[in-house]
This record gives structure tokens, sequence and C-alpha cells, in this order.
């Protein structure tokens, strides 16, 4: 595998069931990692092989191996050996938790234990049996007992986040109220107050790419005082919700038809949401029917 693997980092995400494993996926998730969830060891190591394949693309990897693989998970060890002669480095994540913990947490969900039937309590201290030998060999051992889901977050962002990677994303996007309200918006905002372009013959068949259309949405004082307030809103909200464990941020601005007002109005807040330091991804949706083929 060679010096490719100075540039892959592999977490093995291990431990108890319902100890929290599904909450460490959505975490490194966000963080920028590939992962799979359940994978049998015996694929492990072809796994990271086809992750060096990816020429770069796949550089992060969280790997959930845990007592869901039933009679495969007793490979986990054979399968670390097989690494550790191949010199592949690796890190073990061990999640745990105490028993009225766990137990609590199963009634919650009303899930069965992956050990099967009987009693909930037995089936968990059996799992810890089973775990005792890939604990030992955990670079790091978490008790999610008093930890809530924020935490244990935070607490893996500071620890495997990349520093360079943007922790925190607007998705801005310019809509029409004829074509409805986007159903997965957090922020709606209606510009409809904003006088209408559509009534100017010279700029009516334009859209909000056009600079005669910026000009005329953008040079208004009443969208200036808006602009001027909705981002200084912006300001105060954005790092509540990073506070919050929110990664991204839906904001849905509207006007009649998402023709004029709302394009330029969203290409405008999403230049000053760049300069505010956020990682920002736009989408017009309904400016697309009235842009004339050439």
């Amino acid at each position: 595998m060679g010096k490719k693997l100075d540039n892959l980092r592999i977490l093995i995400i291990t431990g108890q069931s319902g100890a929290g494993k599904s909450q460490v996926v959505n975490s490194l998730e966000d963080a920028g990692y590939f992962c799979v969830d359940n994978l049998p060891p015996i694929l492990l190591n072809k796994f990271i092989e086809l992750s060096l394949e990816s020429e770069g693309k796949i550089n992060q990897v969280a790997l959930v191996i845990d007592v869901r693989g039933g009679e495969f998970f007793n490979d986990l060890n054979d399968a670390l050996e097989e690494l550790k002669r191949e010199e592949v480095p690796f890190e073990i994540i061990f999640l745990e938790a105490s028993d009225e913990t766990l137990i609590r947490r199963f009634k919650e969900s009303r899930r069965r234990h992956p050990l099967g039937g009987g009693r909930l309590l037995e089936n968990i201290q059996a799992e810890r049996i089973i775990l005792e030998e890939i604990k030992g060999r955990a670079n790091l051992v978490i008790d999610t007992s008093n930890l809530s889901p924020r935490d244990l977050k935070n607490k893996l962002n500071s620890l495997y986040a990349d520093a360079n990677m943007p922790r925190f994303t607007v998705n801005i996007s310019s809509f029409g109220y004829k074509m409805g309200v986007p159903l997965d918006s957090d922020i709606v905002i209606d510009v409809r107050f904003v006088t209408n372009p559509f009534y100017d013959p010279v700029l009516r068949d334009m859209t909000g790419y056009d600079k005669e259309v910026q000009d005329f949405v953008l040079g208004s004082p009443i969208t200036k005082s808006f602009t001027r307030r909705f981002l200084n809103l912006l300001k105060f909200l954005i790092p509540h919700y990073i506070n919050e464990g929110k990664t991204n941020l839906q904001v849905a601005i509207g006007c009649t038809g998402g023709q004029h007002r709302s394009v330029a109005i969203t290409e405008y807040m999403a230049n000053q949401i760049k300069k505010m330091g956020y990682n920002v991804h736009i989408r017009h949706r309904d400016v697309s029917r009235y842009i004339m083929e050439e």
C-alpha cells in the first residue's frame, strides 16, 4: 500500500449497542469522513484498498464494526492483526455506557438487543464480555452515560474534525411563491415588499442574474435597509445554531415568480455570507423557466 497510507485516516468505531455509535457516525460524516455502518471485518482490508484507489477522493474513513455482525464479528481481531502486519495505521474508538443507561435507551427506543432474546440486562452484560478484548486495544474509550448528543459531537469534532474543512454551510436559495415554498427551509424570507421589476417593460424579460435587474433591486433604499438588517440577524443566529450542533442552515428567499427580486437578493446575500467566513451553496429553484434559450 506504500506511501498512500500517509494521506488516509482510518477510524474503527465499535463498542456496546446503545452507547451512541450512530451519533458518532453522524458527527464524523459532518466532519467529512466516509462512513460505513456494520462492515463485516473480513471486508476491512479490501475497503481500505478501495479507499486508496480513489486517488484522494476518500482520505478519511470511519468504519463501524460491532456485534450486529454476528459470527463475522469474531474475525475482527484477525483483521486488525492483518492491518498491523501490513503497517496500516488505524485508530479504534470504543463506546460504552452504564447498564442503567443502556437499559433506559433500549426501552426508550423499543429496539431489540442484537444478541437476541432473553433478558435485556443479561444481553448487555454478555456483550461486555464479548467486547473486552477489542476494548483493550482501543485508542479512545468514551463513556456516553452522561454525555448529551451535543457533548459527544463536540468531543469528536475536537479530536477528529479537519480544521481546514468548513464546519458550517449556509444553503441559500431563491424561489417563487407561485410554485410553493421549499419544504426543507429553516428560514423563509418574503421579499415581495420590494418594488417588482416585472412592471418595467425593459426589465420584464430579464432575471436577477442581469446587472440591470440587480441595480434596480439592490439600489432601492428599502432593499439596502432590509439586507443590512437580515445580515445582522444571520450574524447573530449562526453562532447559536453552531453551538447547538447544527452543521447547515437552509435559507429560502421568495418573490412572486422567483425571477427577479429573490434571485438578485439571494446572489447579494450569498456573497455577503461568504465574507462572514461560512461555506455557501446557492440555488435558484425557479429562475430557469424564465431564461430564454438562444
